[in-house]
């Protein structure tokens, strides 16, 4: 029989980080999962990190080279056989309980397509530098229409990293897989989509670790993807008029523009902090 939830894993030269992702999946209280990993041709050590679990519920399978971060989550999102799915990027971890919640969401909620947690900021150490995030103000049963106008209001990711998200397999597949039009957005794009197809259970509490990467975020970086969530906005507005305004969209835009460059301000301060971090003791 297929387990009921699919956990997927698209790795790419995360030896430093994978083992603690995978560790983070095995110790999950609810058992009736798979994990399924996909390597898109990594060039570090990170085959050799995940040989050394051995687990009958892992499966490992390979992603040539090319076709960018779709390829490989479109890939091992269809090799998951589990009514539900989970996707954790090889740097990501999840706690403990996070599949027993969302499940415990989805079975409490029958027309639930897509559950979502908040999530907690963490530097390449693991050290916490903001405890909760995401959501906005969705608590609880929404409508997926309303979750998705939030999203797109808000001129922000409140879904979260593919690890705060637990999703009906069906539902994902329904829209064609992973939506790659605007890259920057390939997670919260999707699961705009997603949530479109019936309702969303959001949980106020952190499910989820999402590690920031403090290398150089440009002003150039901030403004094209400011420019890809307007693009995004757009499209949403013209596939479903009846959803945003026109003023809904300018909102949004104007708040997408404003986050990328928040992002870049903590990406530079976190930066400075690690640079500036006085030695350890002998």
């Amino acid at each position: 029989m297929a387990p009921r939830v699919s956990i997927v894993v698209p790795a790419y030269n995360n030896a430093d980080f994978i083992g603690e992702t995978i560790e983070s999946i095995l110790s999950q209280t609810y058992r009736d999962f798979e994990l399924v990993i996909a390597d898109h041709a990594s060039t570090d050590s990170t085959l050799d990190v995940i040989a050394r679990y051995d687990d009958d519920r892992i499966r490992v399978e390979h992603t040539e080279a090319g076709g960018g971060a779709k390829r490989n989550w479109d890939r091992v999102s269809r090799l998951a056989t589990g009514e539900l799915i989970k996707l954790v990027c090889g740097d990501d971890t999840i706690t403990e309980t996070s599949i027993a919640d969302q499940v415990a969401a989805f079975d409490a909620h029958p027309s639930a397509v897509l559950v979502a947690s908040q999530r907690t900021l963490v530097d390449a150490a693991g050290k916490t530098i903001i405890a909760t995030r995401g959501l906005g103000k969705l608590s609880g049963l929404v409508d997926g229409r309303t979750a998705a106008r939030t999203a797109v209001l808000a001129g922000s990711n409140i879904f979260g990293e593919p690890g705060c998200v637990l999703m009906r397999r069906d539902a994902l597949a329904d829209i064609g897989w992973w939506d790659n039009d605007h890259p920057f957005l390939i997670d919260q794009a999707t699961f705009t989509e997603v949530a479109l197809k019936g309702d969303v259970v959001a949980i106020r509490s952190s499910l989820a670790a999402f590690r920031i990467n403090a290398g150089q975020w440009s002003v150039r970086l901030a403004r094209e993807q400011a420019g890809q969530a307007a693009g995004f906005h757009r499209k949403l507005r013209a596939a479903y008029p009846d959803l945003l305004s026109e003023n809904d969209v300018r909102i949004g835009n104007a708040r997408a523009l404003v986050t990328s460059f928040l992002r870049r301000a903590v990406y530079v301060l976190l930066r400075r902090r690690i640079t500036h971090q006085p030695p350890e003791p002998v």
